[in-house]
């Protein structure tokens, strides 16, 4: 198996969101593993206030059915509760693996 594009998104929580927005993430990790073209999906913590997502996928087809998937409808949703701006959703290309 090897990956070859990901996502790496920010997210940064409303003021008093921030601990709501974590049980959020950690709730998420339940739905990524119903998606069997993720590869990975990480949920992390950079400060307070910005949390982030990265997972990696075997081709764009995992990606974009990623992208249109429950995690994301998810996401949009609780957006206007949680978040402070868009989500900074960023595709990136996988150089290296290890």
């Amino acid at each position: 198996m090897s990956v070859t594009v990901g996502l790496l998104v920010l997210l940064e929580a409303k003021p008093d969101k921030s601990d709501a927005l974590g049980e959020f993430l950690a709730q998420g990790r339940s739905l990524a593993l119903d998606e069997p073209a993720t590869v990975t999906w990480y949920a992390f913590k950079v400060d307070d206030q910005t949390y982030g997502i990265f997972d990696t996928f075997e081709a764009e087809d995992g990606r974009e059915a990623h992208l249109a998937g429950e995690i994301a409808k998810a996401l949009m949703a609780a957006a206007p509760d949680l978040l402070a701006k868009d989500p900074d959703i960023r595709k990136v290309d996988i150089v290296a693996v290890k």
